[in-house]
Parts: structure tokens; sequence; C-alpha cells
């Protein structure tokens, strides 16, 4: 099912039209004479006396082949409650066959200047579908117009959520991929078309990471048969040659746990593991999309964790990029491996303003959070304070979870500098982003975001449908729009 969005200024039937209506609050119907007959508008007013005014949204069925939407505006409306109405409304409609709608955008300009905008944003984000393996393809098609020039979204506008609607969506594509088609090879292979957008893709294979010494990274990606990479993704938008903002992603295309095996239950959803790299990749593909007006570098570590002959092993001790030993205690704690690497490179080769990293990296998370809100470690309060404001907007929440020198001794290895997991047990997110910090070497601005919570909705949330939720683009997007650009 797909919707198509027209600015038309074609003339409605009255008589057969499907109309999508506005009114405050209370459900004022005056406003709506001019659209519908005197029969639906006393049909309308009858019903309502009967129907649960706190409902966003009532549907009248009129006939057999016309209905009446009639969205509530609530007074003080933030532009997320606009999208939420959006997903509401293709809650409605996505069902039966082919199907039009006429919105009539008159009446709410003098309620939010920017209404319309986020509610067709949030309409179509929930309208996304991933059925590429489906053998019957469904064609089934809503098309929406939009009629009347007030509170009409400018052409800017229109562009920016077309550019963070198309970034979300290719996110949750790459997350929806399964494991033989997304692997390593093909993930680094597609970010290359990332080119014909404007952006400067670097890839290092095998290769160059281990003539750069990435052998956190590396290791991995040792048993499986597909290559290890880091991909580098540059947009250079600003006309001054500004500090870059950093973001930097794990991309673990399927996780089986290595040695220290994962139980067999539930490993299909794996695939998502490399969610915190497609984040990064949509943010990027956005801000070339909206032509961002920011320096931004995007970095994600792609491997796969399998097992093998030629696998890790517990008790491996790796070098990594920044020369720290790394005592491998736990082969499925592998995202914290490959973050490692990706955090000293980025710090190092860009000297980035911030760096923000995103990772389904704990289970701990979830049982602390579960999937309202993503966990936020950081080194720095205002960057800190510029998510949680930004997550607000959007609603996209992240929390902000303690880091502190006491919980170090919980990560400190008696035969290398440090280990991959706690052995002793308890604060399982906060010591993993312990371990990640030690891998900020010059006291950049950073930030760790625990998606594991977020990435992935079996039951679907307020602007997705289930699936793959492309958590973090829209964030992210918020935080540089609203602080950095």
């Amino acid at each position: 099912m797909s919707i198509k969005l027209n600015y038309s200024k074609k003339a409605i039937n009255k008589l057969s039209s499907n109309l999508v209506l506005f009114s405050d609050e209370k459900y004022s119907t005056n406003g709506l004479k001019k659209y519908i007959s005197n029969t639906e508008f006393s049909y309308i007013n009858d019903l309502l006396k009967t129907s649960d005014l706190k409902k966003n949204l009532q549907i009248f069925e009129v006939n057999s082949k016309k209905k009446i939407v009639l969205v509530s505006i609530k007074n003080n409306l933030k532009n997320s409650d606009a999208e939420n109405l959006g997903a509401e409304f293709y809650k409605l409609v996505n069902h039966g066959k082919n199907s039009e709608y006429f919105v009539i955008s008159d009446s709410i300009a003098s309620k939010h200047d920017s209404f319309l905008g986020h509610f067709l944003h949030g309409l179509k984000l929930k309208s996304y579908e991933f059925k590429k393996y489906k053998t019957k393809k469904e064609t089934r098609v809503i098309l929406i117009n939009i009629l009347g020039n007030k509170n009409k979204p400018s052409v800017q506008n229109q562009l920016k959520f077309k550019a963070l609607e198309e970034g979300t969506f290719y996110a949750r594509d790459l997350v929806s991929e399964p494991g033989n088609v997304l692997h390593p090879d093909e993930y680094a292979k597609r970010l290359n078309s990332l080119r014909k957008d404007g952006i400067k893709v670097n890839i290092y294979d095998e290769k160059k990471l281990k003539k750069l010494g990435m052998y956190s990274l590396l290791g991995v990606g040792m048993g499986s048969i597909r290559g290890s990479y880091l991909v580098t993704m540059e947009w250079n938008g600003a006309k001054n040659n500004s500090k870059p903002l950093a973001f930097v992603g794990k991309g673990v295309t399927f996780d089986t746990g290595g040695y220290s095996l994962k139980p067999a239950r539930f490993m299909e959803d794996m695939t998502y593991d490399m969610a915190g790299s497609a984040t990064v990749v949509g943010l990027m593909k956005n801000f070339a999309l909206r032509k961002a007006k920011i320096n931004a570098v995007g970095v994600v570590g792609l491997v796969e964790n399998m097992v093998s002959g030629n696998a890790q092993r517990p008790g491996d001790i790796v070098k990594s990029y920044s020369g720290k030993t790394i005592e491998i205690l736990n082969t499925d704690a592998e995202g914290r491996l490959v973050l490692a690497d990706a955090l000293t490179f980025t710090e190092k080769k860009f000297k980035p303003k911030f760096i923000v990293d995103l990772a389904t990296l704990t289970g701990a998370i979830i049982v602390c959070l579960g999937s309202e809100y993503a966990g936020l470690f950081s080194n720095d309060d205002k960057l800190s304070k510029q998510l949680f404001n930004a997550g607000e907007k959007v609603e996209e929440k992240v929390w902000r979870m303690p880091l502190h020198k006491n919980y170090d001794k919980l990560m400190n290895s008696k035969n290398a500098d440090v280990q991959n997991i706690n052995y002793v047990g308890g604060a399982g997110s906060t010591t993993a982003a312990q371990f990640l910090q030690r891998f900020i070497l010059n006291k950049t601005p950073w930030a760790h975001l625990d998606i594991a919570g977020m990435a992935f909705s079996k039951y679907g949330g307020a602007l997705n449908s289930g699936g793959a939720t492309g958590f973090g683009v829209r964030l992210l997007n918020q935080l540089v729009e609203e602080n950095y650009e």
C-alpha cells in the first residue's frame, strides 16, 4: 500500500468525496457547513452527541461510498501531537481497496501554523511497510488531496519532511533486510550509492583495517566468511571549515553471540543488531537530501559475528586502534568492540565538535527502560540536555543514565588494559558505556545511545506499524536543526 500526496485545486464533489475536516477540541462543527450537505451536517451533529469526545478522530460513514473524518485539534498542540494525529488517520483508512480523500486545510490555519505539514508527516511515517520479499505484490493506493492554501507547508518545509521520511525509511529498510542478504559485503556496497546524494564515502576493508591496527573491530568478524569494514560518510554543507558533527553506529549485520552463543529462541531478531549503523546512514542521507548547512560525518563498523574454526574465543586478548589491549571474556559483548575502534578513529581523524554513537548494545537497557526510552550515557551535560530536549520534541525519547569512575573497577582486566564484560554482575548497560568511554581519548563531548529497546517493535508504535522503527534519525536531525544549524 502506498500513500500519494497531492496539493490540489480540484473541486470536491459534496455528494461522493471522502473528506477530512478539522475542528477544535470540543468538536465544534459550525465551520463545516460549506463542505458538506445539510443532511450530513445534521447527521454528524446527532452522532457527536453520543460519541466519545476524548477521541482525537471521529469517522462517519455517510453511505457505502463516502466517509467523513473529523479531526479534533486541541489547544497548545505540539508538532508531535499533529504527527500522531496523522498516524491515527492512517490507521483509520488503511483497509479496503484504493481510496481517495480530500483534506480541507482552511479551518486549521488559526490553530497551529505548521499543523498540516506535521499531520501529513505522521501519516507518511506510519504508512511504511517492508514487503520486499512478498511474492504477491500489493498495489493499493491511498490518494490524499490537500485543498486550500492556508497553512500549506512551504516548498522548503515539504522538502525537509520528504528528506526526513526518506532517511527514516532507508534506515528501516536496512534493518528489515535478512542477514543472508545484508551481510557486511553487501552493506558496504550499498553505502557506495550515497555518493549520488553528494556524500563522500570511504570504505576501509580488512586489509586497510589491519594496517590501521583495528583488531578490536576485526576480531568480531573473524568467524565469518564475509569481510569486515569501517565506512565513513562525509557531508560538507557548511560554507566554512567548521569541525564536523560526528555520528557513529554499530553495524553487526547478524549476531550469533559467537562462541558465547545466544539461545536459539528469538535469534532471528539479531538481524537488527546493525540498527545503530542504519540510523547513522539514514541520518546522513537526510542531511544530504535536505542540503543541511552543517559539516557532518557518519562512521559505521560493519561485521558479522559468527561461529567457526576462525572465530574469536573467550579469553583472547586483542589490541585496539587506540593502543589499549582488551581481554575478550564474552564474545557476545561484541558491539562495544566494534565501537571502540570506530570511536577512537572518528575522534582522531575528524576531530569533531561532538560524537554521538548509537548501538543495540545491551539487553540490560530493555530491562531498565523497556521500549519507551533509549539509554543515554554521556561525558557532557550540554550535549545530554540537547539530546533529551530533542527527543521530547519528536517523541524519540532518551533517559540519562550514570557514568562514574567507580564503575571502572568492574571493567579492569587482570591480563589486559580492559575486559569487555563485567562478570561481577549488575549495571550491564552502564559498564558497557563505561567501557566505550575509555576509547574517547581527547575529552571530546560524547554521548552513547543504547537503542536496544527502541530499534525494533513487534507490535508497532505511534509512528511505525511494527518492525524496524528507524529510531534516532528524527531525534538526531532535531538535535542538529535546533542547536547546530
